[in-house]
């Protein structure tokens, strides 16, 4: 199974538990009297539009070159990854923003209704569900190196985190009774609050790959190890590095000895490529120019 397959499958399957969710969340909200669990089915609808978004700009980003564009389409699944970001930004904002004013009106004095025990099944039949989908999800990304994967992962990940606190404060209103009501909105807040985290580091990591930032030193000095593993090599500079979506770019000037030939040149430079590709992908995008010493 290719990589672009093996996204489409674990991102329809995840698709499928958020729409199940979703209908399965807003009915026990509704029927169990519970803000904090609309919250939550708001947020896997958030997750299944998310699905859509990947579905759709991973097949983009899976474009070969073409003459328009000479580095790939890769960052259409950094835009993809931004788009996530963006939504669960948004979707955390709302939540905080609902449960703040849910807990001003109890502190106001207005009866805020108990939920009933079919919002906390459902809670805890989400935290399960979301949490499997998202380990499936977390290890295919990982699998295939997509940054768009990992950020939906993460999002299905939030939904699970989501669901922790809805379902305590839900499980601790339904315990301690009505003036303890208040429990369902502040838990809506706090899990706002992880949802927001979550999308700033995402955007944080898609605005570096967009603004062209350099890969991790990290990455740098194992890139370099690699090069220097040609005993040829006798210096490495103007290495420039990126991130073009699911794949990176790598640009070098490399110093050979004076009396290497053309042919012997060639040879190292294909080595070197080669080793590259086999630690990075065979995608992987390098620019190896050799100056020969005199």
């Amino acid at each position: 199974m290719d990589r672009e397959q093996q996204i489409y499958r674990v991102t329809l399957m995840g698709s499928v538990a958020n729409a199940v969710l979703v209908v399965a969340k807003f009915a026990a909200g509704v029927l169990g009297h519970s803000s904090a669990m609309i919250a939550d089915a708001i947020h896997s609808l958030s997750d299944f539009l998310t699905d859509i978004i990947v579905i759709a700009l991973v097949r983009l980003s899976n474009k070969p070159a073409d003459q328009d564009h000479d580095y790939g389409h890769g960052k259409y699944e950094t835009i993809a990854t931004t788009l996530i970001a963006l939504m669960l930004f948004l979707v955390g904002v709302m939540l905080a923003w609902n449960g703040i004013v849910s807990i001003i009106d109890f502190m106001s004095g207005t009866a805020l209704p108990t939920p009933g025990v079919i919002a906390l099944i459902a809670a805890l039949v989400s935290i399960a569900v979301k949490e499997v989908v998202f380990r499936i999800t977390e290890h295919t990304a990982r699998q295939v190196d997509s940054p768009a994967l990992q950020a939906n992962a993460w999002h299905h990940r939030s939904d699970a985190l989501s669901s922790i606190g809805t379902a305590l404060g839900i499980g601790g209103a339904l315990l301690l009774g009505e003036k303890s009501a208040v429990l369902d909105p502040i838990a809506a807040v706090v899990v706002s609050i992880l949802i927001i985290h979550t999308a700033l580091k995402l955007m944080r990591q898609a605005t570096g790959e967009l603004l062209e930032e350099s890969l991790p030193q990290e990455t740098e000095d194992e890139i370099m190890a690699i090069v220097h593993q040609d005993k040829i090599v006798t210096d490495i500079h103007n290495l420039r590095t990126r991130r073009l979506g699911n794949r990176i770019a790598i640009e070098m000037h490399i110093r050979m000895p004076g009396e290497t030939t053309l042919s012997e040149v060639s040879i190292h430079r294909k080595s070197i490529r080669n080793a590259l590709r086999q630690r990075y992908g065979t995608q992987t995008h390098i620019i190896i120019q050799v100056d020969v010493a005199k």
